[in-house]
């Protein structure tokens, strides 16, 4: 992967497919800055206003207005597909044998409602995709030591099927005393969704790592909960050039 002192990380196996531009931008790396690189490159952006749910935007031409979701997948050259993140996980993948791409946003309302199964599976039904043939990249997010959530997110990806190795306990463990502070879990996004990619058939060394960089800990990524009051947020993109 690329360093941190570069606008953005790239994962080499991706920088191999002939026509492929993809990357995850890091906090200094302005909109400005962002907007330029894709008009070099002849590209249009696709951003969408995202919602945190399971929407997902197959295209085949440019949108006549803005989209709402969390996940874009094509076959089209020409199209940037963008994710914009401050702590949730963006998720790149890449059918190199069908020449499709998707871009997908997986917080953990996202991850909950299994967004990366359901983008997966639209490549499936619109190009013919496999995920053992398949490519995926997993770039920054909030790792699992810095991002705790109340029992609620936890019983709720366990009923959505996620194993309960994906949390890890902070403070005393359930059934203890009840006059306790009830306790707190550790949701690991990244572990989540790996995890989520295997089970659709994905071969693990096809998913590909851009870090692992926690962006709570790492002061030149952006963290909503790190610093609440910024709006800025990254941009992750893949897309098709020729």
């Amino acid at each position: 992967m690329t360093g941190l002192k570069s606008p953005f990380l790239t994962v080499p196996r991706f920088a191999a497919v002939p026509g492929l531009v993809h990357g995850f931008g890091r906090g200094a790396w302005t909109e400005s800055d962002f907007l330029a690189f894709a008009e070099g490159r002849g590209l249009k952006t696709v951003i969408m206003r995202q919602l945190h749910a399971d929407a997902v935007h197959r295209l085949a031409a440019a949108p006549s207005r803005k989209l709402e979701g969390d996940a874009l997948v094509t076959n089209v050259p020409g199209f940037l597909l963008v994710i914009r993140t401050a702590d949730c996980l963006p998720v790149l993948l890449v059918d190199e044998p069908n020449r499709a791409v998707a871009a997908v946003h997986c917080g953990w309302r996202g991850t909950q409602e299994r967004v990366l199964e359901k983008a997966v599976r639209a490549m499936g039904e619109a190009y013919g995709s496999r995920p053992e043939e398949t490519l995926a990249a997993l770039g920054p997010c909030i790792g699992a030591a810095c991002y705790e959530v109340g029992p609620e997110v936890r019983s709720g990806h366990l009923r959505a099927g996620f194993p309960a190795a994906v949390f890890a306990v902070r403070g005393h463990a359930p059934g203890a005393d009840a006059s306790l502070q009830p306790p707190k879990y550790l949701l690991d996004l990244r572990a989540a969704n790996a995890w989520l990619l295997e089970t659709l058939g994905f071969v693990r060394a096809n998913v590909f790592n851009a870090g692992p960089v926690c962006t709570h800990c790492e002061p030149r990524l952006l963290s909503y909960r790190r610093n609440r009051t910024d709006p800025r947020r990254m941009f992750n993109f893949i897309g098709l050039s020729s």
